[in-house]
């Protein structure tokens, strides 16, 4: 199955449906906080190998493995995953701004409202693969577009702003401006965005054996450094 091709509603009730089985370590991720560690991965400062990723989808410290019927049901589900990811990066590079993030819903007192605390939770560990990394954003001024997804995704949080959280209503509203910032976010890493593999690149001129050697011995580059070297 090739990885361009989204997941029709078939595949993503199968893949939810494995995440939460048995077989799935207690620690996995559920769909919406899969969702919102591969928007961090997909946005964020830096490329992240599937390498490194994929197994944290198991359980935070990245040790843990599903309990796989054969291998065929692993490249299966790996499969699904990495789809699902490239429905992510599809979105950001085509159309950002109708990327919509995985939330929960729930009713509160005769209203449908949005659930992000899960989707959040995954971003938040999606920038944890790379926490210095996200320093600038911080630090700029567009910090407070990353305020909401603090709030909501952050382990711990001040007490006054407790309530910003703990109120069913507010959490909504907070959920609702994550989505509106998410493009903003994408915008403002696009041009920095590192690659997986920087290629390091020697500047300097290369010295041939029978020149003189650059240390200002006076001497053959092959009678002087380049003699430690061979």
């Amino acid at each position: 199955m090739q990885l361009d091709q989204p997941l029709t509603e078939k595949e993503f009730n199968e893949l939810d449906q494995f995440l939460l089985s048995e077989r799935s370590p207690e620690d996995a991720m559920t769909m919406d906080t899969l969702h919102g560690y591969l928007t961090a991965i997909a946005i964020g400062p830096e490329t992240i190998m599937p390498a490194e990723w994929l197994p944290r989808v198991w359980g935070e410290d990245g040790k843990q493995a599903p309990k796989w019927k054969n291998g065929k049901e692993e490249e299966r589900v790996v499969n699904l995953i990495m789809r699902f990811m490239n429905e992510v990066l599809v979105t950001f590079e085509v159309a950002p701004k109708e990327f919509e993030p995985l939330y929960c819903e729930h009713e509160h007192q005769g209203q449908t409202l949005i659930d992000a605390e899960a989707w959040c939770w995954g971003f938040w560990e999606g920038m944890e693969l790379r926490p210095g990394s996200w320093d600038p954003i911080w630090e700029s001024e567009v910090a407070d577009l990353m305020r909401p997804l603090y709030l909501l995704g952050a382990d711990e949080i001040e007490e006054e702003e407790l309530p910003l959280v703990e109120d069913p209503v507010k959490a909504h509203q907070l959920a609702l401006e994550i989505e509106a910032n998410l493009p903003a976010i994408h915008r403002y890493w696009l041009p920095l965005r590192k690659s997986a593999v920087e290629t390091v690149r020697n500047e300097a001129p290369k010295v041939g054996r029978n020149d003189d050697c650059p240390c200002g011995s006076g001497k053959k580059y092959k009678k002087c450094c380049g003699a430690d070297q061979a």
